[in-house]
């Protein structure tokens, strides 16, 4: 057995030991497991929030797409700090109603707000919809970390199927506290396993990070700005702005939002996270270190180029330690994905539409049996889908998306958007993305005459734009009537 494969299992067991202790103490009820009592202080929110968002897509889809793509990939870098420029107003009051009204989801929150358990129904199908990807590409970065650092003694499958059950064992004892307990180990090591790759490699291949971009340069003109069409300067703002618009309307995300013990954190954090969405630009660099020293990669192979080049340049020991950070950043996220499906599906799905009159012990009860359920869907999924991360990432997003604009004019003063109003446009929204998913259509095979910036842009910006129509459209119908008017209307 070589030292990277211990090291990886030595790190799988150390997540599965933390997720399991960190029950103790707490009895596990709804609100403890599915959003920790909202008794987490600025630490523990900041690590949660950093872990959902620092996944296998930034260890292994970043390096990956810069590798493939070249200037595309810094699409990355602003879109999260702008969604947490957003959060520093949009998370506080989301966070003040929830506490009021004791709300444990995303749709628990929008059937409140608009006292509609049917859009809490529509948003929580969304959600759980939108989950499945995500989920799909923590387990396949999963298998291509595991069979790559161990030199491939183990099989993709196998590792898959292990993670499953780690996360899986973990989340259905302990919750939301298990994911937050393993986060901090998580973001220890890939800070500075990161850090370390991004300025070594470059440095060890090509002198340092200015040598290599002149290097990639002379090698492949053009690799490093955009091109005039596909993955242009007016899809990269369309992205920018749609992943930014939607980055908090992920469930798990949102839901994190409730363990937080009072409003000021999302400030602190707010101020905090942009800095620490630099750990991209390292993993950039790592992709990019790649592109000359291991040649060819394709399709879904682009993804490997991390783990091609540490095995160019390190010892098995130094691969062991990149797979343990690898695997923790599957893990980790893996389980706060897992437990907030399984909550939407009890709670929102199941009572929303079932049986109003559950109690809580009974909807704890059912998301707890739903966790290795779910597991076991992903898996399947996992091992039959062939998409890339980012590919993955980027239809999930288009999907939580379309939640932002019901979301934002939930939380205004006026309410100038109905009920009604909010659930067509949804509907329209994903019915759009839904499509252009499933046919990979693009505006440019729609309208093939309108202008290449056009044509480019991000489709599921377009289906958000058709959202916020129809939203304002069938809100403008809906309006209740000024009581002025119905009694006037009665007395003729």
């Amino acid at each position: 057995m070589s030292s990277a494969l211990v090291i990886i299992a030595a790190f799988t067991l150390l997540a599965l030991g933390l997720g399991m202790r960190a029950r103790h103490g707490h009895d596990m009820d709804l609100e403890q497991w599915a959003v920790g009592g909202r008794s987490f202080g600025t630490a523990f929110v900041f690590l949660l929030m950093a872990g959902e968002i620092y996944t296998t897509f930034t260890f292994l889809g970043g390096s990956g797409y810069a590798y493939g793509k070249g200037a595309p990939v810094y699409y990355i870098l602003p879109y999260a700090t702008l969604a947490y420029v957003i959060s520093y107003w949009l998370l506080p009051p989301v966070w003040r109603y929830a506490k009021a009204n004791r709300l444990l989801s995303q749709p628990h929150f929008l059937a409140s707000k608009y006292a509609s358990p049917s859009l809490g129904l529509l948003v929580a199908i969304v959600d759980v919809i939108a989950l499945v990807p995500y989920l799909v590409l923590q387990f396949k970065g999963l298998g291509i970390i595991v069979r790559t650092a161990s030199y491939g003694a183990i099989s993709p499958e196998i590792a898959i199927w292990i993670g499953a059950i780690v996360v899986t064992l973990y989340v259905t004892v302990s919750g939301v506290r298990g994911s937050a307990w393993n986060s901090v180990i998580k973001d220890m090591m890939i800070l500075g396993i990161v850090v370390f790759l991004g300025l070594y490699l470059p440095i060890h291949h090509y002198g340092g990070i200015g040598d290599m971009f002149r290097t990639i340069d002379a090698a492949k003109p053009g690799f490093l700005a955009f091109p005039a069409k596909g993955s242009s300067v007016s899809w990269f703002q369309s992205t920018v702005l749609l992943t930014a618009l939607g980055f908090f309307m992920w469930p798990h995300t949102f839901g994190s939002v409730f363990t937080a013990r009072d409003e000021r954190i999302f400030r602190r954090n707010a101020a905090i996270l942009p800095l620490y969405q630099l750990i991209q630009l390292f993993v950039f660099f790592i992709g990019f270190a790649a592109v000359l020293k291991v040649p060819g990669l394709k399709g879904g192979d682009i993804d490997l180029s991390l783990f091609r080049l540490s095995l160019l340049s390190f010892d098995p020991w130094v691969v062991g330690l990149i797979g343990a950070a690898g695997v923790l950043t599957a893990l980790v996220p893996g389980s706060m994905l897992l437990n907030s499906a399984a909550t939407l599906i009890a709670n929102d799905i199941y009572r929303g539409a079932f049986d109003r009159q559950a109690t809580n012990a009974r909807v704890a009860r059912l998301a707890r049996m739903l966790v290795p359920v779910i597991a076991l869907v992903a898996v399947g999924f996992t091992l039959h889908g062939g998409e890339t991360l980012v590919a993955l990432l980027l239809m999930g997003y288009s999907f939580v998306t379309q939640l932002f604009p019901a979301m934002v004019a939930s939380l205004m003063t006026r309410r100038w958007v109905t009920m009604p109003g909010a659930f067509a446009g949804i509907v329209v929204g994903v019915v759009v993305v839904a499509i252009t998913t499933l046919t990979h259509a693009s505006i440019g095979q729609w309208f093939p005459t309108l202008p290449d910036w056009v044509k480019d842009l991000n489709i599921g910006l377009v289906a958000l734009l058709l959202n916020v129509a129809v939203m304002l459209a069938v809100s403008v119908l809906t309006q209740p009537r000024a009581a002025g008017q119905s009694s006037a209307h009665r007395t003729m």
